[in-house]
């Protein structure tokens, strides 16, 4: 990631380890305490949809964790242990061609959006530019090996789902850089503790096994509160809205893909494993619907959002949800006439 003048680099304080052990070692005790809680409450019993609330946050957030790390780990790869051009010397020079390419490398780095997200920072500090590392992050949780796999094993080839989620998750991500590309400062879309640490980074002169330790504590200091927050916020909302009046209103073809297109947002299910979810409503909603969520989900759900915001701005993130959620309307909604 190219940026304007480097500001004086902080030096990273001494205390990052043990306040990462601190907080990972309360985020498990917190969790913990929510499974006993949810499972076996003592007193008085939570309502069955606080119950369902609370067990989809915990189940988020324990279904994303490995992932986070994972891309965390990739991410410390491509940053501290590839030499330079390594990558690099792959990318056509063109820039809608990189960004085409980048949008496949999914098939190569087979983690869900959770894990994309750190993978995608090392790729910015490496010298990717903002469009091209937001085309990877949209097209990678949905054109990549595992989540082909499940859609096919969910839906095989029935009414175009498995076709139409790949097709549309590659060109939306595609659409997104290349609007983003029109920026006329496309560095000033990232938030200014992302570019505090691309300095840091940029100028630690530390071996590769103590850059490395130094990377993981900042990726996960950044981005692991809002794991948490952002699959408490899953869970609340999930118990807000009754899941009888989705099921009621499945059968209309325009209603049905609004409805589902909220719920992907709400419920913010892996994308490894959202198809089989789907797969419960595919008797009551439309195939256009299907395919809807299948595509809002792995970007613009609510955790999703909160793990973007630690490294882009908060308008970047509406635009990209609006293109989103238009995409997959339009999507779904030509699904439900041509199939």
């Amino acid at each position: 990631m190219t940026s304007a003048q480097p500001r004086t680099a902080r030096p990273a304080p001494a205390r990052s380890t043990r306040l990462l052990i601190a907080l990972g070692l309360g985020t498990l005790v917190v969790a913990a305490l929510l499974v006993v809680a949810a499972l076996n409450p003592a007193g008085a019993p939570l309502p069955a949809r606080a119950q369902d609330g609370l067990t989809l946050a915990i189940s988020v957030l324990i279904e994303s964790l490995p992932f986070v790390v994972l891309g965390v780990v990739l991410s410390i790869v491509i940053q501290v242990w590839l030499p330079p051009g390594v990558i690099e010397r792959w990318m056509p020079r063109r820039a809608w061609a990189r960004r085409a390419v980048l949008s496949l490398l999914g098939m190569l780095v087979p983690v869900c959006e959770c894990g994309n997200v750190p993978f995608a920072r090392g790729l910015m500090m490496r010298g990717f530019t903002v469009p091209e590392t937001l085309t990877f992050l949209i097209a990678a949780p949905i054109v990549n090996p595992i989540v082909i796999i499940t859609t096919h094993q969910a839906f095989g080839f029935d009414d175009g789902i498995l076709i139409a989620r790949l097709v549309g998750g590659y060109v939306v991500a595609n659409l997104i850089g290349w609007l983003y590309s029109l920026h006329p400062d496309p560095d000033g879309l990232v938030t200014d503790r992302f570019r505090d640490t691309c300095e840091l980074v940029a100028l630690d002169t530390h071996g590769r096994g103590r850059r490395s330790l130094a990377q993981f504590v900042v990726e996960l200091r950044a981005v692991m509160p809002a794991l948490v927050i952002g699959s408490a916020l899953a869970g609340a909302v999930h118990v807000l809205v009754p899941r009888e009046a989705l099921v009621a209103i499945g059968s209309n073809p325009a209603l049905s893909i609004a409805v589902m297109i909220a719920l992907a947002m709400i419920v913010s299910i892996c994308s490894n494993v959202d198809a089989f979810f789907a797969l419960s409503f595919a008797s009551t909603f439309t195939p256009g619907s299907i395919v809807a969520f299948l595509v809002v989900g792995p970007i613009v759900d609510v955790k999703m959002l909160a793990l973007l915001r630690t490294t882009f701005r908060t308008p970047v993130l509406v635009g990209m949800t609006v293109v989103v959620v238009l995409f997959a309307f339009a999507l779904g909604t030509a699904v439900n006439l041509f199939v």
